[in-house]
């Protein structure tokens, strides 16, 4: 721990801080409970500690120092905005981009070096390259510790599925089946028990956060809006207990529900306020560099 602390100097983290981190964390002793028994005193030598509040933090601390020193001088990775980006982080998950395999290739090698030297290791098993482009498909081949880097076509990151042609058609899916999933769950409470005001509000409460989960970053083709539009009604079918095999319009469910189209509505305008914060986030970063 006293060697780690070092590396929090590259963020400015206060000296009196670290001292207090190495007091905090070093030579900690602790035992085991078992119904009424206890375990002989064990000391801790190294790491953070599960269900302590300040662990994550200090984790996020250290991982950032190993990111800025690894990509420190490393001119790869792809033009956003006039900006490079060469990874995309959040907590302990980490996606390195770059626009061209052997600069992929780099990032990954310097990448490793760097973790060893934190005392950090990449887990190859559980790390995956992916080729992104409108055709989809392609070989990339991107070595780690003489091992080659499983290549996928479709990889799941913070809860979304990202596809090798940057289609949003398996993500829609995938939001489309949990979503009528969650309907099912609940369906006695939305077909049954309350009235269609509370029940149009547990609806839109409960199954349209599932289905709408990440839909700022959609990209809607005709396909997916034909989609979406469809799982919209059948929501309304299935809450008014309207079959298909009655031939009744989507109008004249529209009407009895009291509602209009308004679930494509809805997802253009999360997008808006999206775009719009990632905007003033720009301008906050660009005063804050000037």
């Amino acid at each position: 721990m006293g060697e780690d602390v070092r590396y929090f100097k590259r963020i400015d983290v206060d000296w009196r801080d670290r001292r207090l981190i190495v007091n905090l964390y070093m030579q900690q002793r602790a035992v085991v409970k078992v119904l009424q028994e206890h375990s002989e005193e064990s000391e801790f030598g190294r790491g953070v500690r599960q269900g302590c509040c300040l662990s994550p933090l200090l984790f996020t601390l250290y991982a950032e120092a190993m990111m800025l020193e690894a990509m420190e001088g490393v001119d790869e990775g792809i033009k956003v905005g006039g900006k490079l980006l060469q990874d995309v982080r959040f907590a302990d998950d980490q996606g390195m981009v770059a626009d061209t395999e052997n600069g992929l290739q780099k990032i990954m090698e310097r990448l490793s070096a760097t973790a060893e030297e934190y005392r950090m290791k990449i887990n190859i098993k559980k790390t995956k390259v992916m080729r992104v482009s409108k055709s989809g498909g392609g070989r990339v081949s991107i070595m780690l510790e003489g091992k080659e880097v499983e290549q996928v076509r479709n990889f799941k990151y913070l809860g979304s599925t990202l596809s090798d042609d940057g289609r949003r058609d398996k993500e829609i899916k995938i939001r489309t089946a949990l979503a009528k999933e969650a309907f099912s769950k609940r369906k006695e409470s939305l077909t049954k028990r309350f009235s269609r005001r509370v029940k149009k509000k547990l609806v839109k409460t409960l199954v349209w956060t599932t289905l709408l989960y990440g839909c700022e970053t959609w990209t809607l083709r005709k396909d997916e809006i034909r989609r979406l539009e469809a799982m919209e009604m059948w929501l309304w079918r299935r809450m008014e207990k309207i079959s298909y095999t009655e031939r009744v319009t989507n109008e004249e469910v529209l009407r009895r529900v009291g509602e209009e189209r308004q679930l494509l509505n809805l997802i253009r305008n999360r997008k808006k306020n999206w775009i719009g914060h990632i905007l003033r986030g720009d301008e906050i970063v660009n005063e804050v560099i000037e």
